[in-house]
């Protein structure tokens, strides 16, 4: 790879002005819900910019994620059911719910264009001036300000929220901390686990040489189902791969490569189970979404545990390591001598296409960030709210996708290894509460939080994806809009006006029993796209 992207590189000033711009609504991460936050509130007559950390806007979606991740498409309504119709344009179609990066990244600029909307790119935060619980601008590293009435943070990280004291948790809480069933610890679940054992140590048989690379620990007794720790679930990339011979890059080496860190995989290949590239999902014109599938894959599983509270030195470590580990993983597959003739001439048959992420190396630049942060506000959502043992009565739209978690590490219990964290539980179509992506009123009131919300580890599990983001998004700005407009805390917004606007714009607040479909078939047919 010619051009390995980056998650951060420290820029200067170079001598230009600081920048010094004012604005109603200054949001923070170009990701997609920050882009509908932005038209929502444009939409409504703020005066809106967006500083987006990296250099690159509509975040995953716009990085790998093509197999959208909707559950129920009728729960999907307002600005990102409108992105999904400007997909199906761009190829000739009414709507499209698969599609290349390169076509989200067309949809996403022109939206922005049309809008009149200004992205300052590379913008890395440093510092927030608070008066009170008021933002009053926030500063970059490179000496740029923006200053404005309302701030959101749209971040995948909540950095923004983290830098003014707003109250977050990192981690799984207990099932003890909210009165859940699948939060916590959770070993025994049936899907991306080893079908066979496989021997654990560098040396086959001999505890004293170590465990292999990618194994977290050995256990001397399976931990206690539900119990809360600091662990988030696993990041990856989603790759985007091409047979198509004419467009088709080969795997290149990774510059640090190590065939050592996938003697796991190769063990497991030859003791019969080859399904590290089964997830493939079909985008048009020949490529595909790679996510990952089975026990060991694409999922860097326990690499990530530093990536919320670190520095941006130590992210940029992070990522790199996780482009190597992914890279390496398919050149691994398509070229070591040890790998089973078979499986290196299927994984030789797929390839990087030439025409996407042209910029970095036909390589994704943004990370999938599955969780990080997660506010702490009055109301948090659980997976008491996903289960509809309980609701909220002020809806800003519905979440629909299966409450999900990817493994969060690798042990050996009993001489065997075993992945713990995953769950896949189906749900059917829940409101999502305002008071979710606002913070406590003592702590900040001109600042919502449409990404990082207030919900558990597994809950988040639920509302984490994309198509949600941009509805969430979309309710942020309508709240900001209201704020500006009655000049109040976004704590003290009518619900019932904010419902009306929002109402207005197409959101889908309530779900229609009467239309639902069957939640576990919906579960087969989007089971691990996520």
């Amino acid at each position: 790879m010619d051009n390995y992207p980056s998650y951060y590189e420290p820029l200067e000033n170079g001598g230009n002005p600081k920048l010094n711009i004012e604005r109603d609504l200054v949001v923070y991460g170009a990701t997609p819900a920050g882009i509908t936050a932005a038209i929502q509130a444009k939409q409504m007559g703020l005066s809106v910019v967006i500083a987006e950390f990296s250099n690159h806007i509509g975040g995953i979606t716009a990085n790998g994620l093509g197999a959208t991740d909707f559950g129920a498409k009728d729960a999907i309504g307002g600005l990102s059911r409108e992105f999904y119709r400007r997909i199906g344009k761009y190829y000739g179609k009414e709507e499209q719910w698969t599609f290349e990066p390169k076509a989200a990244k067309y949809v996403f600029e022109k939206w922005l264009e049309e809008n009149n909307i200004p992205v300052y790119k590379k913008q890395h935060l440093r510092d927030a001036v608070m008066e009170g619980t008021e933002i009053k601008s926030i500063m970059m590293e490179n000496g740029n300000m923006f200053s404005g009435k309302h701030f959101i943070d749209a971040s995948y990280e909540g950095d923004l929220m983290s830098k003014v004291n707003v109250s977050y948790f990192i981690g799984r809480e207990s099932n003890g901390t909210y009165q859940e069933i699948y939060n916590g610890v959770q070993f025994g679940y049936p899907h991306h686990k080893f079908e066979t054992d496989i021997d654990p140590y560098v040396i086959k048989g001999d505890e004293s040489s170590g465990l292999l690379p990618g194994i977290e620990e050995k256990l001397d007794k399976q931990e206690k189902q539900g119990e809360g720790d600091g662990r988030i679930q696993a990041y990856n990339f989603r790759i985007c791969l091409t047979k198509d011979t004419d467009k088709k890059i080969s795997f290149p080496k990774p510059k640090d490569y190590d065939p050592g860190r996938y003697e796991l995989l190769l063990r497991y290949i030859k003791a019969g189970v080859w399904d590290a590239m089964n997830l493939h999902t079909a985008l048009p014109n020949g490529k595909t979404d790679l996510n990952n599938y089975g026990a060991f894959s694409t999922d860097n599983i326990g690499m990530n545990y530093e990536w919320p509270e670190g520095s941006y030195e130590t992210r940029e470590e992070i990522f790199q390591d996780h482009v190597s580990y992914n890279l390496g993983l398919l050149y691994f597959l398509a070229n070591d001598p040890e790998v089973p003739e078979h499986v290196k001439n299927e994984a030789a048959e797929w390839g990087l296409p030439a025409d996407e992420f042209v910029e970095t190396g036909n390589w994704p630049a943004q990370l999938y960030i599955r969780e990080a942060r997660r506010m702490i506000s009055d109301y948090v959502m659980t997976d008491n709210n996903c289960l509809a043992k309980t609701t909220v009565k002020d809806s800003i739209g519905l979440a629909s996708y299966q409450m999900d978690s990817h493994h969060v590490r690798r042990v050996v219990v009993d001489g065997k290894c075993e992945n713990e964290g995953d769950v896949e539980i189906p749900i059917s179509p829940y409101p999502v509460s305002y008071q979710s992506i606002r913070p406590k009123a003592e702590e900040c009131t001109n600042l919502l939080v449409p990404v990082c919300l207030s919900s558990s580890h597994i809950a988040y599990g639920s509302i984490r994806m994309e198509p949600v983001f941009m509805i969430i998004g979309q309710s942020a700005g309508a709240a900001a809009g209201l704020a500006l407009k009655n000049n109040i805390d976004v704590q003290d917004i009518d619900y019932f006006e904010l419902k009306n606007v929002l109402t207005e714009a197409g959101q889908v607040l309530h779900w229609d029993e009467s239309i639902e479909d069957d939640p576990r078939e919906r579960m087969k047919q989007t089971f691990g796209k996520e």
